[in-house]
């Protein structure tokens, strides 16, 4: 027997306020108070109310034609990042392809972006990675529209697309580590914080970004394959990638560990930084094979963002997805000796 879908006043009146209130709280929750929006929220969630369906309200055949892309970052980074724009370009050829629209649902501002993503008038949603806690990702399940995640974390009802991070950290840190003494690490954000530290033998269990986690455990095990104690490690963490950020942490890492001859970094940005920075001769790594790995000669993982993009849009939009788990190879350059 099919269920009564749970309605607008059916919350209203749970929470015992006005269905405007209801409706404002998704829609302009900055006219109702914060005790008012607390009722209807605590009522939706004791209802399963995931919030006004967009696409009932905008549509006569239930669909949008319209593919959401929560980014979980600034909207400025869909354009400065060149990884970003290489995953957009992707999703965008396949939108182009089957005549859907692409909809950057930036997040990452504040306590209203579970809202925004439900209010997005999108037939899917393609998330980019992001930490296992994160609300927009519960916000997005919510509304029970197709979630494809790009790098993870995996979750029940979702489809997730992207390289095996860990084993290819391991091949890459073997790289570079190989005949170094004061081997260090220099590390994509590890939560949503975003604060920027380093800190000797970082644990990949606390960290709480999928991706982060899988490069830094795959690090670790190279360090271990080597004989090196990663306990005397230090990881450098980025509040971004970017060369400046990368800059100031490796600062930091010269200063918290002086000698420092080797870099496993967790995009080529960062490494540029770190050379940038350096004091002395370095080894070090990049990944993602970028136009700036190929102009610095520096050793990295190549994967393809772009296919990476395309393969999660055509997977929000019903296809069968193939397996990028193996997607990815080793470039050895000069930056390591290769």
């Amino acid at each position: 027997m099919q269920t009564r879908r749970v309605t607008l006043n059916d919350v209203a009146r749970a929470a015992g306020v006005s269905p405007m209130t209801v409706s404002y709280t998704y829609n302009r929750p900055e006219r109702v108070s914060a005790e008012s929006r607390a009722k209807v929220l605590r009522a939706a969630a004791e209802l399963g109310y995931a919030g006004p369906d967009p696409s009932a309200r905008s549509l006569r055949y239930g669909a949008t034609h319209t593919l959401g892309v929560v980014l979980g970052e600034h909207l400025t980074y869909a354009f400065d990042d060149p990884q970003a724009v290489l995953f957009l370009a992707g999703l965008a050829e396949v939108c182009a392809e089957r005549g859907y629209g692409l909809l950057i649902v930036p997040t990452g501002t504040g306590g209203q972006d579970p809202a925004r993503v439900t209010a997005a008038a999108v037939d899917a949603y393609v998330v980019w990675t992001t930490t296992d806690d994160d609300p927009v990702l519960a916000a997005a399940l919510a509304t029970r529209r197709p979630v494809v995640i790009h790098g993870g974390p995996d979750r029940d009802g979702t489809t997730t697309v992207g390289i095996d991070n860990r084993a290819a950290a391991r091949v890459v840190g073997a790289e570079v580590f190989a005949t170094a003494r004061r081997p260090a690490v220099l590390s994509f954000p590890v939560d949503r914080r975003r604060e920027s530290f380093v800190r000797f033998g970082l644990e990949p269990d606390a960290v709480a970004y999928p991706v982060t986690r899988d490069r830094l455990a795959g690090y670790r095990d190279a360090a271990r394959d080597l004989g090196i104690d990663w306990s005397g490690v230090p990881v450098g963490v980025c509040r971004k990638n970017d060369e400046d950020d990368a800059q100031a942490v490796m600062r930091e890492l010269r200063a918290a560990a002086p000698g420092l001859d080797a870099v496993a970094a967790m995009g080529d940005r960062l490494a540029l930084g770190a050379l940038r920075e350096a004091g002395g001769p370095l080894r070090i790594s990049g990944w993602d094979d970028s136009r700036i790995a190929r102009e610095h000669d520096l050793t990295t993982v190549a994967q393809s963002l772009r296919e990476q993009g395309a393969a999660c849009a055509a997977a929000a939009l019903g296809d069968p997805v193939p397996d990028h788990r193996n997607a990815w190879g080793l470039v050895r350059r000069a930056s390591t000796g290769g």
